[in-house]
């Protein structure tokens, strides 16, 4: 037994900021103070607040130390391991109180959350299996096996109201009832860990923390529908992700729980890994199913739908990451306990990426039906250097911007749609006054055509002219005609796209069309750009009461656009400027000004 267990955060964003050499510097340190058989240092998957990261948490006191550097680790261990003093300097500042620590739970990230598929995120050793069984691993497993029958399974899905977490939120036992239905001689189970959008790594984090409760899930819908044999298909980017993943499975299969006559009950069924190359396309489900097979990630028309004809042509079914990490606790506790959670039609849990302009960026994982507002507000700590909040991009580039008039909307499935967006994978990216809302939505369409697999004209035609509107208005150079033009032809690529993703993708124009068309309109019209963003569109000038006629603007300009004698105030041409800002940043007077 060990008196004190160590958790240093082992996610990408904290390996990144440099946690394995603070793990080293645990290992290092606790060997010299002797007290390796008294400290047990865990590295775990991530814990969630990022924006603290390199994260250590110490059991039983629950110090949540933040911004941990290798050089702490050596106080840490001599005060707080060794003497028993918590080193409060290092503390994250919320949690520190008079004469005690605060708990994590009672902070402003964590108070609102619950966590279901990120419950063991930051708790255990994803690379032991062992540690996953102690959490009531791999029981959902054994009750469906012993105590279930593939009908139960899916009754008890349908009933807890869980729907997909991937996009469209279709609900999960209704897709797996279609497969078990249809009659074939193999069925296949498929895990979506493609995750592609720009600003979303809550599936990543869940491999990364917690695999298990992924191959758990993945066993139980092959055991629900008739399959034998499951594929994950995550993407290479994912170096952590596939490490832990494959370690996982090794695991499992050493157990018996995977492979053939699973817990002694005569079900066979195994796993295999697939890496994607980073196809943004490959994250819809028929195009994911033919990159599996070998070929070119390209989606297929529907119907047959994959149910009943999917992954080499057999019945199958597909869920994300987050959807699966859900299913072990929905098997273990009921569908009432899910069903409890969120509103009428949304039940259960969301996990977000929350990024952008917020102090708090991290992983969230909140109830169906929170708003806007304690998302960003609360949880996420409000818009950094006393910026307002302008809009919350949510569902990546298949989403819609969701402007500051509506940040008291309840977030679920349904209410997303309504004002124009979605839910998509989780993504939600925060924007404050300097974001112009128009080069966000170039930024999402540049996005969806670099990655448009080109099968249809829709997307791969539609979706280029659509851009090139759009960058025409970034240059001041559209008229009112286009914005007419461009909504229509938003609504004639949502209605003729092959696949969900050319369907969505001009979501972010129509959702800032709509809700800022001031914005667009201060492009085309006064050749502005409120936000001081689109190069094209800004003018440099001199105050003349403020410039020092120092030239130090004068000989940092690259263009020569800049004149004027030593000791007087000097002009810039506005015909040569090239925009680059190479003077605000040469300037020591505050002289420059962006109009």
């Amino acid at each position: 037994m060990y008196r004190s267990h160590v958790l240093v955060c082992g996610g990408t964003g904290c390996t990144s900021s440099g946690s394995e050499k603070i793990l080293q510097a645990f290992e290092e340190e606790l060997t010299l103070a002797g007290l390796t058989k008294e400290i047990h240092v865990v590295k775990t998957g991530c814990f969630g607040l990022c924006a603290r990261g390199p994260v250590v948490i110490v059991y039983p006191e629950g110090a949540f130390y933040s911004h941990v550097r290798p050089e702490d680790v050596k106080e840490i261990v001599q005060e707080h391991l060794l003497k028993g003093r918590i080193v409060t300097h290092l503390l994250y500042t919320e949690t520190v109180e008079e004469d005690s620590i605060k708990s994590l739970d009672q902070t402003n990230f964590y108070k609102k959350q619950k966590r279901v598929a990120l419950r063991n995120c930051g708790v255990i050793d994803p690379e032991d299996i062992n540690e996953y069984i102690a959490y009531d691993g791999y029981q959902a497993l054994g009750k469906a096996l012993t105590q279930m029958t593939p009908d139960d399974v899916i009754e008890t899905l349908k009933q807890s109201g869980l729907r997909g977490r991937g996009g469209a939120g279709f609900p999960t036992g209704l897709k797996w009832s279609f497969a078990k239905a249809s009659q074939a001689d193999q069925k296949y189970v498929c895990c979506n860990a493609d995750e592609g959008d720009p600003g979303a790594f809550m599936d990543r984090s869940v491999l990364e923390g917690d695999p298990h409760a992924v191959i758990e899930a993945m066993a139980i819908a092959g055991y629900a529908i008739g399959a034998s044999q499951g594929y994950i298909y995550v993407r290479a980017e994912y170096p952590i992700a596939v490490k832990r993943l494959e370690i996982a499975i090794d695991q499992a299969r050493e157990m018996g729980l995977l492979g053939k006559d699973i817990l002694g009950s005569g079900f066979d069924f195994d796993l295999e890994l697939r890496l994607g190359a980073g196809a943004f396309v490959c994250g819809e489900e028929t195009a994911l199913m033919t990159s599996i097979e070998g070929h070119r990630g390209e989606p297929r028309p529907r119907p047959p739908f994959p149910a009943v004809k999917g992954l080499f042509g057999k019945p199958s079914v597909l869920n994300n990451v987050e959807t699966l990490a859900n299913i072990p606790q929905i098997i273990l506790k009921g569908a009432d306990w899910f069903a409890s959670m969120g509103t009428e039609k949304s039940k259960g849990t969301k996990v977000f990426a929350l990024g952008g302009k917020i102090h708090n960026t991290g992983l969230v994982e909140v109830p169906m039906g929170t708003t806007l507002r304690e998302i960003v507000e609360e949880i996420g700590g409000g818009i950094p250097n006393g910026k307002k909040f302008k809009a919350a991009q949510t569902g990546g580039p298949s989403g819609g911007c969701i402007p500051a008039s509506l940040i008291d909307t309840e977030i679920d499935y349904d209410n997303l749609v309504a004002i124009g967006s979605m839910m998509g994978s989780g993504g939600l990216i925060v924007m404050d006054e300097d974001n112009c809302m128009v080069d966000i939505a170039k930024f999402f369409l540049e996005f969806t055509v670099d990655e448009s697999c080109g099968k249809c004209v829709p997307c791969r035609i539609g979706t280029k002219r659509l851009y090139e509107m759009l960058d025409k208005v970034t240059r001041g150079e559209g008229t009112l005609e286009d914005l007419d033009r461009m909504e229509k032809l938003c609504y004639y690529i949502k209605d003729n796209a092959l696949c969900g993703l050319g369907q969505t993708a001009p979501n972010p124009v129509l959702s800032t069309l709509r809700y800022f068309r001031g914005e667009y309109e201060a492009h085309v019209i006064g050749k502005h750009c409120p936000a001081k963003v689109c190069k094209q569109l800004l003018h440099y000038r001199i105050l003349a009461d403020r410039c020092r006629g120092c030239t130090l603007c004068m000989r940092g300009c690259p263009a020569g656009a800049i004149s004027g004698e030593v000791k007087k105030p000097h002009q810039i041409d506005n015909e040569k400027c090239l925009k680059c800002g190479a003077c605000l940043e040469q300037c020591k007077f505050s002289a420059i000004v962006i109009e």
